[in-house]
Formats: C-alpha cells, sequence, structure tokens
C-alpha cells in the first residue's frame, strides 16, 4: 500500500517523495529494474500550415535553434518528420521484434489518423499505444474547453485504428488543466507528465487517487536535437548502459527510455539502440514491460493508501 503523503510545508510540489526508504516494488520474477521503452510516434502531428498553423516545427529535428517559416511550408522540415514515418518507425519495431521486447507507443492522434497502417503494426505487434495528445504542439496556453475536446478526440481516433482504448496518457508540453482533464475523462490507468521519480507514485486529483508514471528527458533520443545533448551515438549507448546499470545495482526501481521515430530511427543512431537492446536482454534481471504492465503492477502491488 502507497500513501499519498502531505509533507505539511504547503507547498503545491512534493520535495520528499519516498525519501530516503522507497518501497519494493516488488518487480515479477524478482527484476531488479522495471524498463519501459516509449516510441513517440509525432509525425504529421507537428506545427505545419497543412495543420492550421501558423508556421513549420522548430523542436525536435536535425536543425535546431532555427525559426518557424512562417505562412508557408517548410518541406525540408516536414522531410525530416516524413522520414520517421516512412522509415524510421520500421527499423525500430524490427529492433524490437528480433528481441521479443513490447514498448509503450506515445501515439499522437493527428500522426496516427496520416498513418493507420503503423496505427495497425503497432497494435498487432502488440504493442501499448498510450495517448499523446491529438497534436504535438504546447497546450499551456490552450483553452479548457479546446483540450477537454482534444482529449476525447485522441482516445476516440486511437480507439477506432487500433481497436482498443488507450490506457496511459503522456502530453508532454501540457497545460495548468491537463492532469485535472484526463482524470475527467476517465479510464486510465495512469498519466506520465511528470519526470519526478525513479517509480511510480500517486497524486490526489478530484479527491481521487492518480497514478503518476514518471517520464525521462535524460535517457531520450530528443537530446540528439537539443543541445547540450548527445555528441554521437555512442554517448547515447552509454548513457543508457550507465543508468540501467546504476538502477540495477540499487534494485527496486523504474527506467524509462525515450525514443523519436525521425531521431533513433536513423540507421547510425538505431545501431547504438541496438547495442543497448542486447546488453538489457543479456543482463537477465531487467523485467523489459509496456507501461500500461508496469501501472497494472503498481495498482495491485501497492494499491493507494
Amino acid at each position: 500500500m502507497t500513501q499519498i503523503l502531505d509533507d505539511g510545508t504547503g507547498s503545491p510540489r512534493d520535495f520528499l517523495g519516498y525519501g530516503p526508504n522507497p518501497p519494493d516494488p516488488k518487480w515479477p520474477g524478482g527484476a531488479r529494474l522495471a524498463l519501459s521503452f516509449v516510441l513517440n510516434y509525432e509525425e504529421g502531428g507537428e506545427n505545419t500550415v497543412l495543420n492550421g498553423d501558423a508556421g513549420s516545427e522548430a523542436y525536435l529535428h536535425e536543425v535546431p535553434g532555427g525559426a518557424p517559416t512562417l505562412g508557408a511550408r517548410n518541406r525540408g522540415v516536414e522531410s525530416q518528420f516524413d522520414y520517421g514515418a516512412r522509415a524510421g518507425v520500421w527499423r525500430i519495431l524490427r529492433l524490437f521484434a528480433a528481441r521479443g521486447l513490447k514498448l509503450t507507443v506515445y501515439g499522437v492522434g493527428r500522426a496516427l489518423e496520416l498513418n493507420p497502417t503503423a496505427a495497425r503494426a503497432f497494435a498487432e505487434q502488440g504493442h501499448e499505444v498510450a495517448s499523446h495528445a491529438y497534436r504535438w504542439i504546447d497546450y499551456h496556453g490552450m483553452p479548457e474547453a479546446e483540450e477537454r475536446a482534444d482529449i476525447a478526440r485522441c482516445v476516440e481516433t486511437i480507439e477506432r485504428l487500433t481497436g482498443r482504448r488507450p490506457v496511459g496518457w503522456y502530453t508532454g508540453r501540457m497545460s495548468p488543466n491537463t492532469r485535472r482533464l484526463v482524470a475527467e475523462h476517465g479510464g486510465f490507468l495512469y498519466d506520465s507528465d511528470a519526470y519526478d521519480d525513479d517509480l511510480p507514485h500517486y497524486v490526489q486529483v478530484a479527491d481521487k487517487p492518480h497514478l503518476v508514471m514518471p517520464y525521462t528527458l535524460d535517457n531520450n533520443d530528443m537530446k540528439f536535437a537539443v543541445p547540450p545533448g548527445f555528441g554521437d551515438p555512442d554517448g547515447f549507448e552509454r548513457h543508457l548502459r550507465d543508468a540501467c546499470d546504476m538502477l540495477r545495482a540499487e534494485g527496486g526501481r523504474m527506467m524509462s527510455v525515450g525514443l523519436h521515430c525521425r531521431l533513433v530511427g536513423r540507421p547510425g543512431r538505431a545501431a547504438a539502440l541496438a547495442r543497448f537492446l542486447d546488453h538489457v536482454v543479456a543482463c537477465g534481471d531487467v523485467w523489459v514491460a509496456r507501461r500500461e504492465d508496469i501501472a497494472r503492477h503498481w495498482w495491485a502491488t501497492h494499491p493507494p493508501g
């Protein structure tokens, strides 16, 4: 049983968490680490005038730091995103299939609509498709009613394309209302709009316990596209191996790895990912699981008290 604690400081932020004595997660099979791979499927859901936006996408592509093209398409940027949908996603899925590993897809609704073949493949191969909002944009200033409608639209889109309703949520660039709106919509086991721990934890949302499955921005190929970041694939692989081995040594932890089709789907980076996957398989004490599976385990083994 996991308590939702009030540290008595009156701060809206929790600086204590589990403190010096985190609970034993009791991972299946006595695993020392639960490892969640997340594939962000965003291609086509980004900023572009084709989606009615003011300009092109300026975030997480091969030329970081540039200004968006306003009022017109930037075909160079679009084609970088297209690579993820046309080639990168299939390379990544092949790497996981070859090793019998499952992942969680953070699926942007609009992106999945534009490539239903990929959406079907995720489902057919047994991967979890979680909601990554209907659009891959910043929701911070969006009116509450509009964001509520986007949440419903994304859920409907994923269920229609994959045959299964999503049970996980991650916006990334969330608004002050996102977590509450997700909880109000209902039907979710967890959200991952947090980066604050190495274990799942509960928070109170509308007077009910709500499970947070923290995500990561350091074990993440996005750092190939933001400064300071990974300068080469070897640095990416080394960082993932060190994180994995440190958490295994500590025992009783969860690790997330964030992937993007257009980034790690490129051959040179995919080779580094393949080496890390082989390292994980060779460890023998790592439970590679979908986030849905980790969340179900947490609700059953550590229910809120």
